[in-house]
């Protein structure tokens, strides 16, 4: 260690206040962290590229430090969908610290990593009260039955008004107009039902049918008009 010589000519004083950190919630404990290995959280954060034109939704499930459980979600760029296929594959065994500083090639994703690093060790985690924390693979609880993010698409002019594209439930098939052309309801697809209907056996037309809903008012509706087409 080199000190200056203004530092060398000092005297010694003795520092009374040394109590560690302050403790963290995790997991249901308070926990002085002092090591990458103290931490244990599940969490999900969100991050963004420079040019804003698409957004990504990490989930973390870290244990003892290392990322155990890793969910990557992006939409608004096709190549995020690629960049989050590596993050998928880089981040689980790397220490929390390590995946900070590792090129997880999408911006948006980076970005989303510092936002869950801040969250974790500063002990504002998903899992802060609770005890024990959640198991591997509770990531998967966020995506439902099918196993597809939660995406609601919508767009609207102010010519022609809104148009509703995807819901959670699933790909929009029609909107339900009442006498005032004001939206009452919906008709969907559930994409994720009509593949595991297919997968297993079922043809795409009988699939289609029974992935079917709706929701809303649709039995009252004046006319229904397909929201890609009219």
């Amino acid at each position: 260690m080199v000190y200056s010589k203004e530092v060398e000519l000092m005297c010694p004083v003795h520092s009374g206040a040394d109590h560690g950190p302050a403790p963290i919630p995790q997991e249901g404990e308070w926990t002085k962290v002092k090591e990458v290995s103290d931490i244990n959280a599940l969490t999900h954060g969100i991050g963004w590229c420079a040019p804003q034109q698409g957004t990504c939704k990490l989930t973390l499930n870290v244990k003892n430090g290392i990322i155990e459980e890793a969910l990557v979600e992006t939409i608004g760029c096709s190549g995020m969908t690629h960049s989050a296929a590596m993050a998928a594959e880089i981040l689980p065994g790397k220490t929390i610290l390590e995946a900070l500083n590792t090129d997880l090639v999408c911006d948006a994703i980076n970005t989303a990593m510092r936002e869950l690093f801040l969250q974790i060790v500063y002990g504002r985690s998903q899992t802060a009260f609770s005890e024990g924390g959640l198991p591997i693979g509770a990531g998967l609880e966020d995506l439902g039955k099918g196993l597809r993010s939660q995406i609601g698409t919508m767009y609207g002019t102010k010519a022609k008004g809104p148009r509703y594209l995807e819901m959670t439930e699933g790909y929009v098939t029609k909107i339900a107009l009442d006498a005032d052309d004001e939206i009452i309801g919906y008709q969907f697809v559930s994409l994720g039902k009509m593949t595991d209907f297919i997968r297993k056996g079922d043809d795409p037309n009988t699939a289609w049918e029974k992935a079917k809903g709706e929701y809303g008012r649709v039995a009252d509706a004046v006319r229904l008009i397909d929201p890609r087409e009219e």
